[in-house]
């Protein structure tokens, strides 16, 4: 899994006003949950561009004043208007104990459905799954070559390896729509 370094600097004072000064100042009030001990920081906005607007999952580098954590990104909050990011959850990992997070799904193979006409219609993104840090894959595979018209693919039939899906096993993954002018040259014969 991808890493990537966020800096952060301690936060003396908790609270509203405070949270309100540092947003102002460009950067991020941010929460490490999951050690021993919770850890308020924040960090310059900037740095979580190729964290948040990415479809990609990274394990995070916390640097904060020198001490480092291995994180990953459990909760954002936007503001509602504007956009702009005014909090972020970090969950420390820890090598034996398994974490919950949404991976993306990558799409392997050429489905035959779509080859005659259909459309590749993706139902779900990401599956949640739970694995140990070492564990967390980049990606999940889901291969769609046996793919008809009108079929979709299904959360229970995608093999975990060395992780376990959360996800509706009854979800459908993805699907093969028929076109209406084909649906039309079926309704014609």
């Amino acid at each position: 899994m991808k890493t990537l370094e966020i800096i952060g600097f301690k936060r003396a004072n908790l609270g509203k006003k405070e949270s309100k000064d540092l947003r102002a100042e460009s950067n991020v009030p941010c929460v490490l949950y999951g050690g021993s001990e919770q850890v308020a920081f924040y960090a310059p906005a900037i740095l979580f561009r190729e964290l948040v607007y990415s479809p990609e999952v990274h394990i995070v580098d916390l640097n904060i004043e020198g001490t480092h954590f291995k994180a990953v990104l459990q909760d954002l909050q936007f503001h509602p208007v504007n956009e702009m990011l005014l909090h972020v959850d970090f969950l420390e990992l820890k090598d034996d104990k398994e974490v919950k997070i949404e991976v993306p799904v990558r799409f392997v193979g050429v489905s035959p459905g779509v080859l005659s006409g259909g459309k590749l219609v993706t139902k779900l993104r990401k599956l949640k799954i739970k694995a140990l840090p070492a564990n967390l894959p980049d990606y999940i595979d889901v291969d769609i070559s046996d793919l008809e018209l009108g079929r979709s693919v299904k959360v229970n039939k995608i093999k975990p390896a060395n992780y376990t899906i959360l996800s509706n096993p009854a979800s459908p993954v993805a699907t093969v729509a028929i076109p209406r002018a084909l649906k039309q040259q079926q309704n014609e014969k």
